[in-house]
């Protein structure tokens, strides 16, 4: 099935779309898919997962293979770099019931080695599917609003069909250049994330040891360039104590070792130490929260 637009940029004719991993942001994607009137597959693990999906309109595959099956557009959300290249290859792998030219778009966060080993599997055993590197900048309240921005890479006119995909669940979406720089530049973007929330979680643990409150902070920062609406957010975790995971300490220590590992030739201090001290706090019980946990953990640590 090929694509095409209107002049006015209205679609003939929506892909069907396959989502592979239901996750919190994999589960918003096939969530927002279906509001918006796509034919939406769905597959997980843990089936249960997808049950409200399914209760909404969406197809369970029993496999990644039968999920494949008939979709124009696979999405893959998944941990990590193993488990998505384990659910691509083999009999009940994605590329086994993947049409003909159909469309691949890898989502999640793996890094630049497990990026380049998905490109070299689908090029060596599917070379006539379209693939696109596309990780997401965001967490889970926007991805359920569908504010989240795509940075994306791959080539954009052979899979014309991904086009109305990432408008649908993502509020933008940043082109890259070839497949593979997406990932490399989602390292990047994390890291900075990452280093802003130590950051903070530091910065207001010095405030109140000179006895200041989160709110006097926040009010000498509010206005100026150095109020960052995610920091805000943050900030009122710190004072409510509610650690509710939109990203979990767990996946964002992931996401700093990743880009440790791809910046293993330069001097990175900051993040190693941050690597540390989070790892830390997973060890002490603190993974499965909010990243900005963080600040609860340093508290202990005095």
């Amino acid at each position: 099935m090929h694509y095409s637009r209107k002049e006015s940029g209205m679609s003939q004719q929506q892909p069907t779309v396959a989502v592979l991993g239901l996750g919190a942001m994999g589960h918003a994607f096939a969530a927002n898919l279906i509001k918006k009137g796509f034919s939406t597959r769905v597959w997980n693990r843990t089936a249960s997962r997808g049950d409200d999906l399914v209760e909404a309109g969406a197809t369970r595959g029993r496999t990644p293979r039968e999920t494949a099956e008939g979709a124009d557009v696979v999405i893959t959300m998944l941990s990590d770099g193993k488990t998505s290249l384990e659910v691509c290859q083999g009999d009940n792998g994605v590329l086994a019931g993947l049409k003909q030219g159909g469309i691949i778009a890898q989502m999640g966060t793996l890094g630049v080695e497990a990026t380049d080993a998905l490109i070299a599997l689908i090029k060596a055993q599917r070379p006539d599917v379209v693939f696109f590197d596309a990780p997401v900048s965001g967490t889970k309240a926007p991805a359920e609003q569908a504010q989240i921005v795509v940075l994306a890479s791959g080539d954009r006119e052979a899979g014309a069909a991904i086009e109305p995909v990432f408008a649908a669940i993502s509020k933008a979406t940043k082109w890259l250049g070839e497949a593979g720089r997406a990932s490399r530049m989602k390292l990047v973007v994390n890291a900075w994330l990452i280093a802003m929330m130590e950051g903070i979680a530091e910065t207001t643990q010095l405030a109140q040891a000179l006895g200041f409150t989160t709110d006097d902070l926040w009010n000498v920062l509010e206005g100026g360039p150095l109020a960052a609406p995610y920091i805000r957010g943050k900030m009122e975790m710190f004072k409510s104590d509610d650690y509710t995971p939109q990203m979990q300490l767990t996946w964002a220590l992931k996401d700093i070792n990743l880009a440790l590992e791809a910046g293993s030739h330069l001097e990175l201090p900051v993040m190693k130490r941050i690597s540390q001290t989070w790892q830390g706090a997973v060890d002490a019980g603190y993974g499965g929260k909010d990243l900005a946990v963080v600040y609860r953990y340093l508290g202990t640590k005095r």
